[in-house]
């Protein structure tokens, strides 16, 4: 079984884990993981590594998203999404909401913003899921962090009895809450708001398009580790001597390297990956080697 990595398009109701059980399964091998897990009630792009694929997946997990999008504007929940228990009664003024008004709300929450995670969040307290700790009944105060977005814009507006169901294209840094977008949209407005759909069309230069089910993925998709690498960080390309050196854990010259971040290091006779390496002064240092049979 090749090493690599293959774009998955994960369905409503299935968790990230047993999407990479599916994988597993259609593949025939044991080591598969996934970077930037997608709660069962999200659908969307999971991107999963292979064998030696898996320990791409580090530099693959910080990449930019983007998502689409439904946030229901008129009352929030508990868990900032349509699995919690609903807050309060819808809000009166929600009615009388124009469309301009609600497109208008969304400016402010574009470029770096500081965001609160939801409480309902993967984030570790204490070294404990803040879920966890939530549903337990303890109060959970999370930090705010720095996020940025590059991309937020609200497409169709639909009105309802006491709500607006907003369509939102949102591209944004890695580590944004979409749920704590949609509610903070709506405390803006001071309708109140949580999101009701979520689906992730891109990972970094990755698309969900034309991406498989997990039960149905094929080795031939499986993208090799020199063409990922390529294609989310720069390349070098090393010579017979040069691979030899690094296949030995040796270091080469890397006078003229791009600085500082990861590298690929692509075998000019084969064009498989080498190793990730990094410049350290003129010289080089790996970061992750590939061995022969995993190239």
């Amino acid at each position: 079984m090749a090493s690599g990595i293959i774009l998955v398009d994960k369905p409503l109701g299935l968790s990230s884990h047993s999407a990479v059980s599916g994988v597993r399964k259609a593949l025939g091998t044991k080591k598969v993981g996934h970077a930037g897990t997608l709660d069962p009630a999200a659908t969307g792009l999971l991107v999963m590594g292979v064998n030696a694929g898996t320990r791409l997946l580090t530099y693959l997990v910080g990449l930019d998203k983007s998502y689409t999008a439904t946030m229901r504007l008129g009352y929030e929940t508990t868990t900032d999404d349509a699995e919690g228990d609903r807050v309060g009664e819808s809000a009166p003024g929600v009615d009388s909401l124009t469309d301009d008004e609600i497109r208008s709300a969304v400016g402010p929450f574009r470029g770096q913003i500081e965001q609160v995670p939801s409480t309902y969040s993967a984030i570790k307290v204490d070294g404990k899921r803040a879920y966890d700790l939530a549903r337990s009944g303890q109060d959970v105060e999370l930090k705010s962090r720095v996020v940025t977005i590059s991309r937020l814009e609200a497409l169709d507006i639909t009105r309802g009895d006491g709500v607006l169901d907003v369509e939102l294209v949102v591209d944004c840094s890695s580590g944004t809450y979409i749920r704590a977008l949609a509610r903070d949209i709506g405390r803006a407005l001071g309708v109140g708001g949580h999101l009701v759909a979520l689906r992730r069309t891109r990972v970094g230069p990755f698309d969900v398009e034309g991406a498989p089910l997990p039960q149905d993925v094929q080795e031939s998709q499986v993208m090799s580790l020199a063409e990922v690498a390529g294609a989310v960080m720069p390349v070098v390309v090393l010579e017979s001597q040069e691979v030899i050196d690094i296949s030995h854990g040796r270091p080469i010259r890397a006078q003229g390297w791009p600085t500082p971040g990861p590298i690929a290091a692509v075998a000019a006779e084969s064009g498989g990956l080498v190793a990730i390496l990094e410049a350290s002064g003129d010289r080089s240092r790996i970061l992750m080697g590939v061995p022969d049979s995993e190239r």
